[in-house]
């Protein structure tokens, strides 16, 4: 059955971090019951390097993963387990938070440098991307800290008649994403870009939270709903999406398992109690916020 949208989100503007200006597509306690196991989806973009240059400095995390795509630009990004380094266009950060880390992302313009590693032709001061927050399972929110760093290169891409889909985590047609274990909600991350009159088709599983947020365009998600940029569709019950797009799009394509279970949440920290809250707290003014010295590196 094909599955039809049951709602749309349209995010915010708001201002996150040391001053970074963004676009909060969705996030909360609320919402998270209904994008579950998707907490928040933040859409960061600019050519002024002055709504991003502030960055995200040194932060907790608890009981989530946090999943950072650069389509634009570059983020600086350096963690408490040891990890250091630059995520470029098209690259992929996914990291579970788990018991505990701190880390910071600091989004710059591209230098002269950065041209010559990239082997690129454009330099501007433009920084865009996105981040997900995706939630953990009670049983799994005081794992070990995992860290997962995707180059461009290993993101498979799969050409379509109408276009292209890239695969970060997940399968289509055969084709498996680069993240794969230790994900505990079997997701699915693709970014898709149709051209005009262009359809991507997608089986889904029963009971999966399927969500799609656009980029860029606009399209058809069923025989009665066009969605423009800027919005994220929620779909309901089926098997099958089919999004069709007039005038060509560009739009990320998620699913998941949901946890269906309480959430608790105090700004970077998500857990299931308030009690859990207050522990987490507790270890942030005692030092002894992160628990696990031994993170794994993938």
């Amino acid at each position: 059955m094909i599955r039809k949208v049951s709602g749309i989100i349209q995010g915010k503007y708001t201002v996150d971090g040391a001053g970074v200006k963004l676009y909060r597509v969705f996030g909360g306690v609320p919402t998270a019951y209904i994008t579950d196991p998707f907490l928040l989806l933040d859409f960061f973009g600019s050519s002024n390097p002055s709504d991003y240059i502030s960055g995200f400095p040194w932060h907790p995390h608890r009981g989530i993963e946090t999943v950072t795509y650069l389509l634009e630009g570059k983020v600086e990004h350096e963690d408490s387990e040891g990890n250091k380094g630059v995520i470029y266009p098209g690259d992929v950060q996914w990291m579970t938070a788990g018991s505990g880390i701190f880390h910071q992302e600091m989004p710059k313009p591209l230098s002269l440098e950065d041209k010559g590693i990239l082997q690129s032709k454009i330099l501007d001061n433009s920084n865009k991307g996105l981040q997900l927050w995706i939630n953990l399972p009670s049983n799994k929110k005081m794992s070990t800290p995992v860290y997962r760093g995707v180059k461009s290169s290993h993101v498979p891409k799969v050409k379509i008649d109408s276009g292209e889909v890239k695969i970060i985590a997940g399968e289509f047609q055969g084709v498996n994403g680069p993240v794969k274990a230790g994900l505990y909600v079997d997701p699915t991350y693709f970014d898709v870009i149709l051209r005009p009159e262009g359809e991507f088709i997608q089986k889904v599983k029963e009971n999966y939270t399927v969500l799609v947020y656009v980029i860029q365009g606009g399209a058809d998600f069923d025989d009665r709903t066009k969605v423009d940029e800027g919005n994220l569709v929620i779909y309901g019950e089926g098997d099958e999406v089919r999004i069709r797009s007039q005038e060509g799009s560009r739009f990320i394509f998620l699913s998941g398992k949901p946890i269906k279970e309480n959430i608790a949440w105090y700004g970077p920290i998500v857990m299931n109690t308030d009690d859990q809250i207050r522990e987490a707290l507790l270890d942030l003014r005692r030092g002894t916020f992160v628990r696990d010295k031994n993170p794994v590196f993938e």
